[in-house]
C-alpha cells in the first residue's frame, strides 16, 4: 500500500505538468496536502487508502480550531477532494472520505470596485517619464481589458492584434481567450512601446510588453506597488490594486450591458456562478437608483 507521501508528490506533478497550474496554485494545494499528511502522521495513519470521512471532518475542526476562516478551509478540503479524486482513478478503487464534509459557509464578500468618476481621476497620470508612460498601460490595459495580475505580466509584444484591436490572454490553466481592447488603451500601450527598451536578460524580458527598470519582465509584486503608489498620488482613500481595477471592469460593463454571459468571457471565468457576483453589484446600483428617484422610496422631509 502506497504511502500518503508519495501519491502526494505523484498528485502535485500532475497538477504541475497536467494540469499546469500556476506555481502560487500548486503552492496552495501543497500547504494543504502537508497539512493533511501532518494529521495521519500523528494518528499513526500513512496510506491516503485507511482515512474515512471520520478523519477528514477531525482534521476540518482541527483548521476551525486553529483560526483558520471558513473560506480557507473550504480550499483545504478542495484539495483533498482533488487529491482523493485523482489516487482513485489512478488506483481504480475510487475512495474520497472527503467528498461529504463541508466548511463552514463564509459570507460572501461582494468585490470593491471603484464607480467611473473614481476610475477616471486614477486613470488621469501626471507625467511622461518611462516609468510613468508603462504605469499609464498597464492600469489601462487592467481596467480596458479586465485582466488578472497574472495575466498582464505574462503579455509579450506579439499577444497584441493592433489593427483589430484585440489582445490574447493566457488565463488560468494555460486556457486563452481574445478580448478587446480599447483605444485610450493601446493609445496608452503605442505611448510606452516609443520608449521602452529592449529587454535585457532571457528571451522572456525581450518579448515581454511590460519590463522593470533593469529590464527584465516585470513581476507581480512590482505592478502592485505601482498601482497602488498611483493610487495615493492620485488622492484615493484607499488603496488600488490590479483586482480592484478588473472588478470595476466587471461592474461596469454589466451595469451597461446587462450581459452576464459576454461578461463571462471577457473576465476568463469557467463558471458563470463565478460572474454572477456582479449582478449583486447592480442590483446595490439600481437599489440606490429606486432610493432616490421612488416617491414611495424617499424619506419624508420635516
Amino acid at each position: 500500500m502506497a504511502s500518503f507521501a508519495h501519491w502526494s508528490a505523484r498528485f502535485l506533478d500532475y497538477l504541475r505538468d497536467v494540469r499546469q497550474l500556476s506555481p502560487h496554485t500548486l503552492n496552495s494545494y501543497r500547504r494543504d496536502l502537508a497539512s493533511l499528511q501532518d494529521y495521519c502522521e500523528r494518528h499513526h495513519k500513512t496510506a491516503a487508502a485507511q482515512l474515512a470521512e471520520a478523519d477528514i471532518r477531525a482534521w476540518a475542526s482541527q483548521l476551525h480550531r486553529r483560526g483558520l476562516a471558513g473560506g480557507s478551509i473550504q480550499r483545504s478540503l478542495s484539495a483533498a477532494r482533488s487529491f482523493f479524486n485523482y489516487v482513485g482513478r489512478e488506483t481504480g478503487r475510487p475512495h474520497n472520505p472527503a467528498g461529504g464534509v463541508q466548511a463552514p459557509r463564509k459570507p460572501r464578500r461582494l468585490p470593491r470596485t471603484l464607480d467611473t468618476d473614481q476610475v477616471s481621476k486614477y486613470l488621469a497620470f501626471a507625467g511622461d517619464s518611462w516609468i510613468c508612460r508603462r504605469d499609464r498601460a498597464m492600469a489601462e490595459l487592467f481596467y480596458s481589458s479586465g485582466l488578472r495580475l497574472a495575466e498582464l505580466v505574462a503579455l509579450d509584444i506579439t499577444d497584441i492584434d493592433r489593427h483589430a484591436r484585440l489582445l490574447t490572454v493566457t488565463g488560468k490553466g494555460s486556457r486563452t481567450r481574445t478580448v478587446p481592447v480599447g483605444s485610450l488603451a493601446l493609445r496608452a500601450i503605442d505611448d510606452w512601446l516609443q520608449v521602452r527598451a529592449c529587454g535585457t536578460g532571457d528571451n522572456s524580458a525581450a518579448a515581454a510588453l511590460f519590463i522593470s527598470n533593469r529590464g527584465r519582465r516585470i513581476s507581480e509584486r512590482s505592478v502592485q506597488v505601482r498601482l497602488r503608489l498611483q493610487g495615493r498620488r492620485s488622492g484615493m482613500h484607499r488603496d488600488v490594486h490590479p483586482h480592484m481595477l478588473r472588478h470595476s471592469f466587471a461592474s461596469h460593463l454589466l451595469e451597461s450591458s446587462g450581459d452576464l454571459r459576454a461578461v463571462q468571457e471577457l473576465l476568463g471565468h469557467s463558471n458563470i456562478s463565478t460572474t454572477q457576483i456582479y449582478t449583486h453589484l447592480d442590483f446595490q446600483h439600481l437599489s440606490r437608483v429606486y432610493d432616490a428617484a421612488h416617491p414611495r422610496a424617499k424619506r419624508r422631509k420635516r
